[in-house]
């Protein structure tokens, strides 16, 4: 697969690999077809699950590749501690003043705003999987192609409960399940921006590839921590999330010791 595929342009290869993972969450969205009764047991182990999925692929396919190409040692470290709080701060900044609202808790956060409450609903997810795009694209941005598709499939995997979450919470709002289907699909649909801009800047600029790496895993242990865990521990399933949470991560973990 690897080798059949760097006959072709990188960025491309690249592209379509975030369009892929971010596709994913249409298929995680499909369920509200047939019921919409989901346990929040069911969700939370799932969402649990993603969110081991993300914490491996941020420290084997973000992090540690950012302290090798950052020159290894103490050098390598210092540059991916330094990538990893810059991620984080950019992202609460952006979670802090960018107007939109939870709706799996029916939370509004950032500056007032007219809009309707499913744009801000769109703005959150945009805020939250832009990140997962941008680290796909910058683990293309070397050339290491089987990086990417690692990161591209553990990025895919955990798109899916995120799907169901975004479906469901919409099907609540009084959507039809059609609608809410292809919202869910549209919110995933913003990785390949953050795929394209990754991948077009550390192709350009080689040098940021260290500090794009942990860019990229900042962002997405914000996303981890503020977001994704808390929200599995909100309805006494907190074991059960962690389980998932666990396998999610050997899983993914395994992914990336065999495809990279």
């Amino acid at each position: 697969m690897v080798a059949y595929l760097e006959q072709f342009n990188i960025i491309v290869v690249g592209f379509i690999a975030s369009l892929v993972a971010g596709a994913a969450t249409g298929l995680g969205a499909l369920p509200i077809f047939f019921t919409k009764n989901v346990s929040h047991k069911f969700l939370d182990t799932m969402l649990g699950f993603a969110a081991g999925v993300m914490l491996a692929a941020t420290s084997f396919s973000l992090i540690v590749p950012a302290i090798e190409y950052g020159g290894g040692g103490a050098s390598g470290a210092l540059t991916a501690m330094i990538g990893i709080l810059l991620g984080g701060i950019f992202l609460d900044l952006m979670d802090k003043y960018s107007p939109h609202v939870h709706l799996l808790e029916n939370r509004r956060e950032g500056g007032s705003s007219s809009l309707t409450k499913v744009w801000l609903f769109i703005i959150a997810i945009t805020l939250h999987n832009f990140p997962e795009g941008l680290a796909v694209g910058v683990g293309f941005g070397n050339g290491d192609i089987a990086n990417g598709l690692t990161l591209a499939i553990g990025i895919g995997l955990q798109n899916i409960p995120e799907g169901l979450a975004v479906a469901l919470a919409l099907v609540r709002e009084k959507y039809s399940p059609i609608k809410a289907f292809l919202i869910a699909l549209f919110t995933g649909l913003v990785e390949p921006i953050g795929g394209i801009i990754g991948i077009g800047l550390v192709h350009i600029a080689q040098p940021i590839l260290p500090l794009g790496l942990a860019f990229a895993a900042g962002a997405m242990l914000f996303v981890i921590s503020d977001e994704i865990i808390p929200e599995t521990h909100k309805h006494g399933f907190e074991r059960v999330a962690t389980y998932g949470l666990l396998i999610g991560f050997v899983i993914m973990m395994y992914l990336d010791v065999t495809l990279g």
